[in-house]
C-alpha cells in the first residue's frame, strides 16, 4: 500500500516551494522522519521527512521544479504493494503475517522481555493506535508563536509513540510563516497518541499529542513472537528475522549460544545503517532476514569484525543533519561520519562542528608549524565553475530591493569619526566587562547606543511612511543586520534607547546567535524602526547600505582602523595615530532631507568622540 508525500504548509504566506535536491532515490529504504528531500522557499531552505517507514516507490516533482502547497511530491510504500499493516488491528492471525515487516521498521522492540497477548501485538503492527488507551494522558497543545501567528505546520515529529519524554524535552518541530521552531514537552512521560501528523495544519491551541504516565501497551509486543512463531513452522522466517534482531536475549538456550554468537555483532548494523546518517543500507529484506543467521554462523570470527566495527560510526552520527550543519561540515572539511552529536537523539549541531573542526585544526598545528612560512593557498569553492538557480529567499531579497529603489528616493551621507577614546575605554574595561556581563565589549554597542540616543532628538530618520502620512514611533527598535546561511536577516533590539551597553551587548549577542541557529519567535523579526548594519565586520570602510520599507533611513558601521590623522590643538596642529571608523547613513530623500541626515550623524559623531560612556557601561 503506498502513501502520498505531500509538500506541508510553510508559513502563511507560502504558496509554494522548489524541490532543490532528493536526498532519496526510487527504490531506496526510508524510515520515519528520515530526511526524504530538500524545499526552498522564499523563507527558508528545509528538509522535508518522510511521514512512514517503507520504500521509495515514485518521484512526481523532480528537482529544480515548483510545487504548490498541498501538491504530492512523492510515493512510499511497502515495495510490493500488499499493504497487510492495514488489517493488522481486527485480529491475531493478520498480525501475525504482518510481524516480519513490523520487525524491520521498528527493531528495538525486540529488545524487550514482556509476553503480550496476542491482541497487543495487533496493535503494535497497526503503528501503535491502541496506546492512547491509558486514563492519565494530558494534551500538548500548539503555543502561542507570536502575536501575528495564528497557525503553524507540524514539520518533523521528534519523538514517536512510546517514547519517553522529559520535560522541556523538544517534542516536535513546527515551521510558521517567520521561523521553524521546536516545541518542547510540557510534562514528563511517554507519547501514547499523535494527533497531528508531520505536513498538518494546525491553528493555535489545537491539540497535537496525549502523554501519559505509562509505557503503551505495543511497545512489548515483539519479544515474545519468536516463541509462538517457533511452535509453527510456517513462521520460520518471522522466528529467523527475530534471531537476528534481538540475539542479546541472555535467557536462550545454551545449545543455541554458538549461533546466536554472531549475529550478536551483526543486528545492531541493520537498525543503523537504515538511519538518517547513512542512506547506503536499507532495512533488511525477508529474504535477507532468512539468511543473515546462516551466514555468520559459517564465517570465521575474524571476518565478523569488520561486521561490528562498521557500526559504531553509524551509532556516533545518527540523527537529523541539517543543510547548514552539513554545508558548515563541508566548509571545514570535517567527516559527519566521525562527529558524535550531542543533540537530542544524537543529532549533530553546528556547535559539534565547530568543535571537531578545532580539535583538527589543533592536531595539525604541530606538523604544519616546520612549513609555517609557505602561504596557505586559498580555498576554491565548489560553486566555481557551476550555475545555480537563486534560492527563493534570495529571489524575495531581490524584489523586495527592486521594489524599495524604485518605489523611494535613496541617498547615502558619509562622515568619519575618531573613536580612539571608546578604543581606550574598552581595552581598560573589557575583562571586567566579559566578567561581570558575559558578553564582550566590541564597538557596535556603543554605535547602537548612540544611534539609538540620536533617533530620540530627530525622530524623522525613525520614521515610516504610509501613503501620505508619517508615522513617528513611540519607540526606538533597532533591526540588527544579521548574515546567515540562509541569507540575510534583521532581528530586532527593542527599546534600545532605553537601554545600557551591558543589555544592548548581550541582546545582540543573543539574537544573533538565535538567528543563525534559526530559533528566532517571529515577532523577534518584525517591528523594526531603524536599521544597523556593521559591513565593518569584514573589513570594509563603508558602503551605502540600502533602505528597505517600510523604514526610511539605515545606518551602516564601517571597519575600525588606525591611521594617522591631523589634530588640532592649542599649541597648534599636529598628526597622530587615532582609531577611526566611517559611518554611512542612507535614507529616504521623500520625507529625510540632506540635512536632517547631516545633523543626525553630527549628533552621533559628537557622542561617540566623546567617550563618555563609563556610565553607561552597565556594569
Amino acid at each position: 500500500m503506498s502513501e502520498s508525500v505531500v509538500l506541508p504548509a510553510l508559513g502563511e504566506s507560502v504558496t509554494e516551494g522548489t524541490v532543490t535536491r532528493w536526498l532519496k532515490n526510487v527504490g531506496d529504504s526510508v524510515e520515519v522522519d528520515e530526511p526524504l528531500l530538500e524545499v526552498s522557499t522564499d523563507k527558508v531552505d528545509t528538509e522535508i521527512p518522510s511521514p512512514v517507514a517503507g520504500v521509495v516507490e515514485e518521484i512526481l516533482v523532480q528537482e529544480d521544479e515548483t510545487a504548490e502547497v498541498g501538491a504530492v511530491l512523492a510515493k512510499v510504500g511497502d515495495g510490493n504493494g500488499s499493504g497487510d499493516s492495514e488489517p493488522a488491528g481486527d485480529s491475531a492471525a493478520p498480525a501475525a503475517e504482518a510481524a516480519p515487516e513490523q520487525e524491520q521498521a521498528q527493531p528495538s522492540q525486540h529488545q524487550q522481555q514482556s509476553e503480550p497477548e496476542p491482541q497487543s501485538q495487533a496493535a503494535s503492527t497497526s503503528g501503535g493506535d491502541g496506546a492512547s488507551s491509558s486514563g492519565d494522558s494530558q494534551s500538548v497543545v500548539l503555543p502561542s508563536l507570536g502575536e501575528s501567528i495564528t497557525e503553524g505546520t507540524v514539520t518533523r515529529w521528534l519523538k514517536s509513540v512510546g517514547d519517553s519524554v522529559e520535560v522541556d524535552e523538544p517534542l516536535l518541530e513546527v515551521s510558521t510563516d517567520k521561523v521553524d521552531t521546536e516545541v518542547p514537552s510540557p510534562i514528563a512521560g511517554v507519547v501514547q497518541e499523535i494527533l497531528v501528523q508531520e505536513d498538518d495544519t494546525v491553528e493555535v491551541g489545537g491539540e497535537l499529542a496525549r502523554i501519559g504516565s505509562g509505557a503503551p501497551a505495543s511497545s512489548s509486543d515483539s519479544a515474545p513472537s519468536a516463541e509462538d512463531t517457533n511452535s509453527a513452522g510456517e513462521a520460520q522466517p518471522k522466528a529467523d528475522a527475530q534471531q537476528e534482531a534481538a540475539p542479546q536475549q541472555q535467557e536462550a538456550p545454551q545449545q543455541e549460544a554458538p549461533q546466536q554468537e554472531a549475529p550478536q555483532q551483526e543486528a545492531p548494523s541493520a537498525p543503523a545503517s537504515a538511519g538518517a546518517a547513512g542512506y547506503e543500507k536499507p532495512a533488511p529484506s525477508d529474504e535477507q532476514a532468512d539468511s543473515a543467521p546462516k551466514a555468520p554462523a559459517a564465517s570465521s570470527p575474524a571476518a565478523e569484525a569488520p561486521v561490528a566495527s562498521s557500526a559504531e560510526p553509524s551509532d556516533s552520527n545518527a540523527g537529523y543533519v541539517t543543510p547548514i550543519v552539513r554545508k558548515l561540515a563541508h566548509e571545514h572539511n570535517v567527516d559527519l561520519s566521525s562527529v558524535t552529536g550531542s543533540g537530542v537523539g544524537g543529532r549533530i549541531r553546528k556547535e559539534d562542528v565547530l568543535a571537531a573542526a578545532e580539535r583538527a585544526s589543533s592536531a595539525q598545528t604541530a606538523p604544519s608549524a616546520a612549513p609555517a612560512q609557505a602561504a596557505a593557498a586559498p580555498e576554491v569553492s565548489e560553486l566555481r565553475g557551476t550555475s545555480q538557480k537563486m534560492s527563493r529567499l534570495r529571489k524575495v531579497i531581490a524584489e523586495r530591493a527592486v521594489a524599495s529603489l524604485q518605489s523611494t528616493a535613496q541617498l547615502t551621507t558619509v562622515v568619519e569619526v575618531d573613536v580612539t577614546r571608546i578604543a581606550q575605554l574598552r581595552q581598560a574595561k573589557k575583562d571586567e566587562f566579559l566578567q561581570k556581563s558575559g558578553s564582550k565589549l566590541s564597538f557596535l554597542p556603543f554605535f547602537a547606543l548612540a544611534a539609538a540616543e540620536a533617533l530620540r532628538t530627530y525622530p524623522i530618520i525613525n520614521a515610516t511612511v504610509d501613503g501620505d502620512s508619517i508615522t513617528y514611533p513611540s519607540t526606538e527598535n533597532i533591526s540588527i543586520a544579521v548574515d546567515t546561511e540562509r541569507g540575510l536577516l534583521t532581528p530586532v533590539l527593542r527599546d534600545a534607547g532605553s537601554k545600557n551597553l551591558s543589555e544592548i551587548s548581550g541582546e545582540i549577542a543573543d539574537l544573533a546567535a538565535r538567528t543563525r541557529d534559526n530559533k528566532l519567535t517571529p515577532d523577534e523579526l518584525s517591528g523594526g524602526t531603524f536599521t544597523l548594519t556593521n559591513t565593518g565586520s569584514r573589513g570594509a570602510l563603508f558602503d551605502t547600505p540600502l533602505v528597505f520599507l517600510p523604514q526610511v533611513a539605515i545606518l551602516g558601521t564601517g571597519a575600525v582602523v588606525k591611521k594617522p590623522v591631523v589634530i588640532s590643538g592649542p599649541e597648534g596642529d599636529s598628526i597622530a595615530v587615532r582609531s577611526t571608523v566611517y559611518l554611512a547613513l542612507s535614507y529616504d530623500h521623500r520625507i529625510v532631507d540632506g540635512a536632517d541626515a547631516a545633523r543626525f550623524l553630527t549628533q552621533v559623531r559628537e557622542r561617540l568622540e566623546g567617550g563618555q560612556f563609563e556610565a553607561n557601561l552597565g556594569i
